[in-house]
């Protein structure tokens, strides 16, 4: 079962700048209070909604319609939603994602496909071992704050090349070529050390995804967002050789 974190209430913002960024960007339907409960998928698979049909707007919606995409990828039969002619003009005027995707820059885990998703549905944001900076905390708030998205969905996988990376030169003691480092300085807190081996690169996937996911939940201003219901943070991973997404 997903849980809930409760958080103290962000600080006051400035009403006038973001309503003029909501504005900029079309903004999006207010989303309401949802009770979350899934088994070892994000959550039964349903079908896509028609286009005549509302786009998700709370974080079980959402949680369901990526879980039934997810669904479609890995049984081959993938839709490649949102791709038309009318869908792309639509588009100049606005953008409305019901869910944005933390994960890795591995290019065998795109999301928009293992959710079988298409333009305008998800706003994804990449970096090698979902390592958070400023700008990919401040690229999430946007989505969330701005943007009225109800879902979070913090995305590891199976064989992350930068886990093991970091796994390894924690083991040598070694330092990593230039920039390199500083993404495994940023998974080092998360190894599991009670492993060895292979186990422990594994083990260590999972752990990554749950810090960082408990990171972004600990945000004043996302932590509001989730004790009102508005928004769901959530920890999943890929398996590469099943194409299955579930929680953590």
């Amino acid at each position: 079962m997903f849980t809930r974190h409760t958080k103290s209430a962000p600080a006051p913002q400035n009403a006038t700048r973001r309503s003029v960024l909501r504005a900029a960007v079309a903004g999006t339907a207010a989303t309401g209070a949802a009770a979350l409960a899934a088994p070892a998928a994000l959550a039964a698979p349903v079908a896509r909604p028609r286009p005549e049909e509302p786009r998700p707007t709370t974080p079980a919606e959402a949680l369901r319609e990526l879980n039934a995409g997810n669904h479609r990828w890995r049984t081959f039969r993938e839709q490649h939603p949102h791709e038309t002619e009318v869908v792309r003009r639509t588009l100049v005027t606005g953008q409305h994602p019901f869910a944005i995707v933390l994960g890795c820059i591995d290019s065998r885990v795109a999301p928009e496909l293992v959710f079988d998703q298409g333009l305008g549905d998800l706003m994804t944001v990449r970096t090698a071992g979902e390592v958070l900076d400023e700008a990919v905390r401040g690229s999430i708030a946007y989505g969330v704050l701005e943007l009225g998205i109800p879902l979070v969905v913090v995305l590891g996988h199976q064989s992350c090349g930068a886990v093991s990376a970091a796994v390894d030169a924690d083991a040598s003691g070694s330092l990593l070529p230039a920039h390199i480092q500083y993404l495994a300085d940023e998974i080092k807190p998360a190894i599991d050390r009670t492993k060895t081996g292979d186990a422990r690169k594994d083990a260590t996937i999972n752990a990554n995804v749950s810090l960082i996911r408990g990171r972004l939940a600990a945000d004043p201003d996302l932590a509001a967002k989730i004790a009102d219901g508005s928004l769901a943070i959530v920890g999943a991973r890929y398996e590469l050789n099943t194409q299955l997404v579930h929680q953590i």
